[in-house]
């Protein structure tokens, strides 16, 4: 028997992992938004002064809408649970306004 694995592919490069993937769908390193344990101060800020550059850079003027994009299918495949939406009831009763205090 043979083992079949599904096989995910960004703009024609295999991505291999989720990290990978979501490099490849961004066009920058995970890391650049996340940081990593233990960096430093100086090195936080010149992570978050390159970040600032890119999201100034117009070809990543779409990056926001990207990456809630991404969020929003990979929450879909690995946990669809989460969109299920119940909507609240809402309340049949008029609600009553104070006319107390002066007005503005």
């Amino acid at each position: 028997m043979s083992s079949s694995r599904l096989r995910t592919f960004v703009a024609s490069h295999e991505a291999l992992s989720a990290n990978e993937f979501v490099e490849l769908a961004l066009g920058t390193p995970v890391e650049l938004w996340l940081g990593e344990d233990g960096e430093s101060e100086m090195q936080r800020a010149a992570r978050l002064g390159a970040a600032r550059d890119i999201l100034a850079d117009p070809e990543y003027s779409n990056l926001p809408d990207d990456v809630a994009r991404i969020a929003a299918e990979v929450i879909e495949a690995c946990a669809p649970e989460l969109f299920n939406v119940v909507p609240l009831a809402r309340s049949r009763g008029r609600r009553r306004t104070s006319r107390k205090g002066a007005a503005a």
